[in-house]
């Protein structure tokens, strides 16, 4: 809206009449820039005294807070990490076998391996998971703070879970 009434108040524009002045009234000019913008926002708030915006560090950390950041987190990762599989597919020399072969040829011990493998399991299952359950969200049910949590923690550990049964499986 705001984009709209910019627009619509440059000079030169039809609707830059007086007869339109309601449109415009309260419209930023164009010829500003973020740095006024902002200057005259922080003025604004020292004149009228008013307190600044608290910072994360007040807040106490919570359960639905930290599922939140990593749901947010696993969807930027799984997404760049597939995005950068996908490039390094058509530009690197050579095929899969080879790639898988030389993997083999490290010799890198079970456990090592098991972890690996978790590190690209949870993050799909957990993504998979948490999205289901903002699935549940979608359609308004599961809002009430005890079921925020219990959903959260049966995500948890479902996630947990699957990575396992994933990690037995491969």
């Amino acid at each position: 809206m705001a984009l709209l009434l910019r627009t619509f108040t440059r000079q030169g524009t039809c609707l830059f009449r007086p007869q339109f002045g309601i449109l415009c009234r309260h419209a930023v000019p164009m010829g500003t820039t973020a740095n006024e913008e902002m200057n005259r926002f922080w003025a604004k708030n020292n004149k009228l005294n008013r307190p600044m915006s608290p910072h994360l560090t007040i807040y106490k950390w919570s359960m639905p807070m930290m599922m939140s950041i990593t749901h947010r987190g696993t969807g930027v990762g799984l997404s760049g990490g597939i995005s950068a599989f996908a490039l390094l597919a058509l530009v690197l020399p050579g095929n899969y076998p080879y790639y898988l072969d030389l993997i083999h040829s490290l010799s890198v011990g079970p456990a090592l391996l098991s972890l690996a493998k978790f590190g690209i399991a949870f993050p799909v299952s957990y993504h998979t998971l948490n999205g289901i359950r903002h699935l549940f969200w979608d359609s308004g049910k599961g809002f009430k703070i005890p079921e925020v949590y219990r959903s959260g923690y049966v995500v948890i550990v479902l996630s947990i879970l699957t990575s396992i049964a994933a990690i037995a499986y491969m």
